[in-house]
């Protein structure tokens, strides 16, 4: 296919060393999801200096960090020695400094109804980081503001909407009552406002420069799955996966499957002939979504896949989402030398292509595939290597491991539990050994308004009823308070095998009090009902999303800190060998600062130093492509094991990766297969929704699935059991000796590393970035 690239798109698809692309549209991988953000600004950069009036549509929300990040660096350093540099290295070093002031921005899309006053309004956004942020005139924008929409009779949304729902059947139906007819007359009315905006836009000629991220159903701005692809700027309705993602912006899913959104269409962005439209995605979550949008005919399931027909469109990538790409598979079988893990997932790959065991395959049926034919050396013998690689994984995965101090850790509450618990569960049956585990964020995020209304009610209600009689101590607000933290934690787990709902509620009452008590200095009972009263006022008059005070992010984290010490206290864990390093990196709505030494690192290292664990474990995302949380957690645990390993010989330290719902290994990437029993699987899914409490019925979920976190990660878990049933057959696990192996009904990969290796791919993300800036 023709590319018609850029001179920086031709630099960038250059280093990455691809050779060729066979895709509909072209695109471009880079190692990192800062390099996309770096690529995306220069091209963004490169077009500004060609059209400095041009019509852009530029990305809002968290995704787009890098971006602005990039595009700010480079015009505030254009002059400066590793600017030039870089300029010279991506194609712009006889490029004038571009200037953004005369661009005409064009906002893609905004949540509706919600005032632009809010700071997870797109308007609000697109108002800090690009009118004020790139220094444009408001004036040449069109935004989407709802407060500024005519309603009818001129009333506000919040008289019209005063639940927030809209129901977009009235537009074919009777109205049935007097406030449905002022409904039905506001849609028709937000309508027509949708066909201005639209019309302002063609007006202008169209959209010139795009960038968007795409969605998990390959939506792009909204326009989710089974969008037309001539489709306008209009009112709709959006999908689970969509109302998933955005939760985090609303404040919980409760709330994003009410509102609607305002969108730009498919066709919108196809009206300008030569507009140039870039996706930029990052992470192996999207790589299914991208190889359909990318490598199919144009369909409505994939709304990306419209692009094809824009002659100027592209697809900035991290490597981790291409790789279901059928040049990402050549190029991985190609490129370098071939190893036994190539011989691997050729043959893994092939008994899932053609639906047959391993131990059926034949030396024809290797012969007749593409990659299996490129074995060296293929004989009889080349399935059972493989066969017999992945049962030394497997023993590895059963060896039962003694006298080890276990230091498991997770970016995120959950985040073991729905990693590892099977491995978990089992190292802890054995009394020698010593089992740690440690979160490293707060998780305030994760716990909405309404859920910690609630919870105070019920608290101030049980403190009325006297049925928190801890507080009526002689020394409980002085000192008590500090004390017998594990009651709570019984007193919880006792009423789970009592199976009493009340109860277990007033247990988390009292870690509530004993949280207020210790985080608002609190001397009497008088002081304590005077707090939670301003408490509920606070979170009754904060919208759904909005910033919390310091003071109840902090409660909102240690009602997350109960439920990682509920899920460990099963298996008889000490609240004390439960760590809570509440890591100061992370903030409100997402991580915006990288990890400090002083603040993030130092007090991980503390801990190594301590507790001299013989096995670490942490979520390993090296690309950075993931939630950035999972990322930055790994880069101040790798400063930690660095510095600890200047003091301590740590060669007999072992580091075990794991991944969870958010990623996935496959077998050819690790060194240990764990199997998982059912009895094991009905363990994690009872301890998930028993002890998360806030996270049952989950505001945030997995755009994956429509429910719990646990149910995601048995799905995962069983996937990877069928890709090992495929090599080994059925029969190998229940028909054999081992009673593990013939209970096993799914298995977790883990990738294992000693400390060089660990530091040598923790770091690998900080070497693709040096000297760039």
């Amino acid at each position: 296919m023709e590319l018609n690239f850029s001179k920086v798109e031709e630099a960038f698809f250059k280093e990455a060393g691809l050779g060729k692309i066979t895709t509909r549209i072209p695109y471009i991988p880079v190692d990192s999801f800062p390099k996309l953000g770096l690529l995306s600004a220069m091209s963004f950069l490169e077009w500004v200096s060609e059209n400095p009036d041009g019509v852009v549509s530029l990305p809002t929300g968290k995704t787009a960090q890098h971006f602005l990040n990039y595009t700010k660096l480079i015009l505030e350093n254009w002059g400066n020695k590793k600017t030039k540099d870089a300029l010279v290295k991506y194609g712009l070093g006889a490029t004038k400094k571009p200037v953004l002031k005369d661009l005409q921005f064009v906002q893609m899309g905004e949540f509706y109804p919600i005032s632009s006053d809010q700071h997870n309004s797109l308007c609000n956004y697109a108002g800090k980081y690009y009118i004020e942020g790139f220094g444009l005139d408001r004036k040449n924008a069109l935004l989407i503001n709802s407060d500024e929409i005519e309603l009818a009779q001129n009333k506000h949304f919040s008289e019209i909407f005063p639940d927030y729902s809209i129901d977009l059947t009235l537009r074919y139906r009777e109205a049935k009552t007097q406030m449905e007819q002022l409904q039905q007359e506001s849609i028709f009315k937000i309508d027509n406002w949708c066909t201005n905006y639209e019309n302002q836009i063609r007006e202008k000629g169209g959209i010139g420069f795009f960038l968007g991220g795409i969605g998990p159903d390959g939506n792009i701005a909204f326009n989710t799955r089974g969008s037309d692809h001539f489709s306008s700027t209009r009112l709709k309705e959006t999908n689970f996966e969509t109302q998933a993602i955005t939760a985090a912006d609303l404040g919980g899913i409760e709330v994003s499957r009410k509102r609607l959104v305002i969108t730009i269409g498919l066709g919108t962005l196809r009206f300008n002939p030569e507009n140039k439209a870039i996706i930029y995605a990052a992470g192996e979550a999207i790589a299914d979504t991208i190889k359909d949008s990318l490598e199919r005919e144009p369909v409505v399931n994939y709304p990306a896949s419209s692009l094809q027909k824009l002659k100027n469109s592209r697809f900035y990538l991290t490597e981790s989402a291409t790789v279901k790409l059928e040049d990402s598979i050549e190029c991985f079988y190609n490129c370098g030398p071939w190893t036994h893990k190539k011989t691997e997932r050729a043959v893994i790959e092939l008994c899932r292509k053609i639906n047959k065991f391993g131990g059926k395959l034949t030396l024809e049926d290797l012969k007749a595939d593409k990659y299996c034919s490129q074995i060296p050396d293929l004989n009889e013998n080349t399935v059972q290597s493989v066969i017999d690689s992945i049962l030394v994984k497997l023993e590895r995965g059963m060896h039962k491991e003694v006298n080890q101090v276990y230091y498991h850790t997770g970016p995120h509450h959950d985040d073991i539990m729905l990693g590892i618990m099977p491995v978990t569960n089992r190292q802890s049956r054995d009394a020698s050994n010593e089992m740690h585990f440690a979160v490293a964020t707060s998780g305030f995020n994760a716990v909405t308004n309404h859920f910690l209304k609630d919870l105070l009610v019920d608290t101030r209600d049980l403190i009325n009823q006297g049925k928190i009689e801890m507080i009526n101590f002689p020394d409980f607000f002085d000192s008590g308070y500090k004390f017998k933290w594990d009651k709570d934690i019984y007193h919880y787990l006792d009423n789970i095998a009592a199976q009493n709902g009340d109860e277990k509620r007033r247990g988390v009452c009292h870690r509530a009090v004993r949280a207020l008590v210790s985080i608002w200095d609190i001397k009497d009972e008088k002081g304590l009902k005077q707090v939670i009263k301003e408490i509920i006022e606070s979170l009754e008059s904060t919208y759904d999303g909005g910033n919390n005070p310091p003071e109840i992010q902090k409660l909102k984290g240690m009602i997350r800190e109960l439920e990682e010490e509920l899920v460990w206290a099963h298996y008889g864990i000490s609240v004390k060998n439960v760590h809570h390093w509440r890591l100061g990196f992370y903030q409100r709505g997402g991580s915006s600062s990288q990890p400090d030494k002083e603040r993030d690192v130092l007090p991980i290292l503390e801990e190594f130093r301590k507790y001299k664990p013989t096995v670490i474990s942490l979520t390993m995302d090296p690309q950075g492509s993931g939630p950035d949380t999972h990322y930055k957690v790994l880069q101040a645990i790798a400063r930690a094991v660095e510095e600890w390993n200047k003091e301590e010989d740590l060669s007999n330290l072992r580091i075990i990766g794991y991944r969870n719902v958010w990623f996935k290994y496959n077998p050819w990437d690790v060194e240990v297969l764990v199997p998982v029993s059912l009895n094991a699987l009905a363990t994690l899914d009872k301890s998930f929704s028993e002890c998360y409490v806030t996270q049952v019925n989950a505001s945030f979920p997995s755009y994956q699935l429509d429910g719990k976190f646990s149910d995601v990660a048995q799905r995962v878990w069983v996937e990877q059991h069928k890709q090992i049933q495929f090599l080994l057959g059925k029969n190998f696990f229940y028909q054999n000796d081992s009673a593990l192996l013939r209970a096993t009904h799914g298995m977790i990969y883990l990738h294992e590393l000693n400390v060089e290796q660990f530091l040598e791919e923790a770091f690998s993300l900080e070497k693709s970035m040096e000297g760039i800036f």
